[in-house]
């Protein structure tokens, strides 16, 4: 027996892995990694897997930066952590000030907690709160776009839309509204992406013209519905619903815990229609896949409706690992690499790269809808048989890449660090896959 599949026997015995039904490994066995480098993962045998999907979309800069890995061990030197409330620290005061510098105008409060659905969470209590300090406590639902993800806590599973996560759990949910998605693919013949993004917001106009007395805030995924396979759309529909939350006096939240820090082209996916959220949800690559950490940003606005003498007006949602200081300054080294390597401008030349060398998957008889926003790619693959996502899967990590299709959608996002030979390596294995999936 290898060791891998020891470990993996180990792992099968003593764990229960997220969003997996642990039955399905009598057939896919789990995969143990020994060590990471760059884009490239290796088992306990040294057989090497590359990251296509940047180990679920957090590590941007690869695995194993030296940087990253010299700041931890510096910090470890001086303070591991510290309770965040009623103190702080540098790596944390850093952290906040970087973000405000960097986040669009007007988001200078952050908010610290442990992943993405916490900070989905934090932004809905925080909205709700909000409008109940200043004596609006009738505004207490949520509306959400078709087919969105947030998360799997149960605030976050309220303005999710992929039944395989919500349904179940739906007797314990705080009910919101559903509005139509902008994607794309919902378009009907001839009508243009930015011409169904207003569309959607017209419908959009209608909800709020009915239920904004109600409605504490809109939470959008910006340009890119994720674990919605993929689902891209234009940015006039981020400008049109800023104009309409503000017209109706309802929060904008921005969920970009998939899509911050570059991935959509920008450094902030809202930057792309010029507008600025009233709560900015960041999480899975602020620390370059290092260690868990989140964050709600916000204005003064907002912050102001919270300062007062009354400890039940203040916001009192509290993680005891807040403001991690391990956390934080792996945060502030990644916001140092984005900045000192010009990663933007180096990723608008790998996606000009990869985009010229996937033109034979674009134009593939079984691919359809391929499509790429910014450091992400995608396309739906024709007549896919059932059990597609689970084979392809397979025989992608066979062939020695991870991927891990949603449904028919295969879509990749490589660690930035992706250079051309491994471009290569992942358009040629793709295009070996598509070649030999039965149909």
């Amino acid at each position: 027996m290898s060791a891998s599949t020891r470990m993996a026997d180990r792992s099968l015995r003593a764990l229960w892995h997220p969003c997996t039904q642990m039955k399905h490994h009598e057939r896919f066995p789990l995969v143990p990694i020994s060590r990471a480098k760059g884009a490239w993962l290796y088992d306990f045998e040294g057989r090497r897997i590359l990251d296509a999907i940047s180990s679920w979309w957090v590590n941007l800069l690869g695995h194993g930066d030296p940087r990253i890995n010299a700041a931890l061990a510096n910090q470890l030197e001086s303070l591991e952590h510290v309770m965040f409330a009623g103190f702080t620290h540098a790596p944390a005061v850093e952290l906040g000030e970087r973000l405000a510098q960097l986040a669009p105008g007007g988001l200078g409060h952050c908010f610290f907690a442990s992943d993405g659905a916490s900070a989905v969470e934090i932004a809905l209590k925080m909205s709700f709160h909000y409008w109940r300090n200043v004596g609006r406590s009738g505004k207490n639902r949520f509306a959400a776009l078709a087919n969105s993800y947030h998360g799997e806590t149960l605030g976050a599973l309220s303005v999710t839309d992929i039944a395989l996560y919500r349904d179940i759990y739906s007797p314990l949910l705080h009910p919101g509204a559903e509005v139509p998605s902008p994607d794309w693919r919902r378009a009907e013949p001839g009508e243009t992406p930015r011409d169904y993004a207003r569309r959607c917001a017209k419908a959009l106009e209608a909800h709020l013209e009915r239920y904004a007395a109600e409605t504490a805030a809109l939470i959008v995924e910006p340009l890119v519905q994720c674990a919605g396979g993929m689902a891209m759309y234009d940015a006039e529909y981020l400008r049109l619903a800023r104009g309409l939350c503000d017209r109706f006096d309802v929060h904008l939240i921005a969920d970009e815990i998939a899509v911050g820090f570059g991935r959509t082209g920008t450094l902030f996916a809202c930057e792309q229609a010029g507008i600025a959220p009233d709560f900015l949800c960041l999480s899975k690559g602020l620390t370059g896949g290092y260690l868990p950490l989140s964050t709600v940003i916000t204005t003064d606005r907002v912050y102001g409706a919270f300062y007062d003498d009354d400890l039940a007006r203040g916001f009192l949602h509290s993680h005891s690992f807040s403001g991690n200081a391990l956390c934080c300054r792996a945060a502030v080294t990644v916001l140092d690499i984005l900045a000192e390597d010009r990663i933007l401008e180096r990723n608008r030349q790998t996606a000009n790269c990869l985009n010229q060398r996937a033109e034979y998957l674009h134009a593939h008889p079984r691919v359809e809808r391929f499509r790429n926003t910014g450091m992400i790619w995608a396309f739906e693959v024709r007549d896919a048989q059932p059990g597609f996502s689970q084979d392809f899967q397979r025989r992608a990590l066979g062939s020695g890449v991870l991927l891990r299709p949603l449904g028919n959608t295969v879509y990749w996002m490589p660690p930035y660090v992706i250079g051309e030979a491994e471009v290569d390596f992942l358009v040629a294995t793709l295009s070996g896959l598509l070649d030999t999936t039965p149909g």
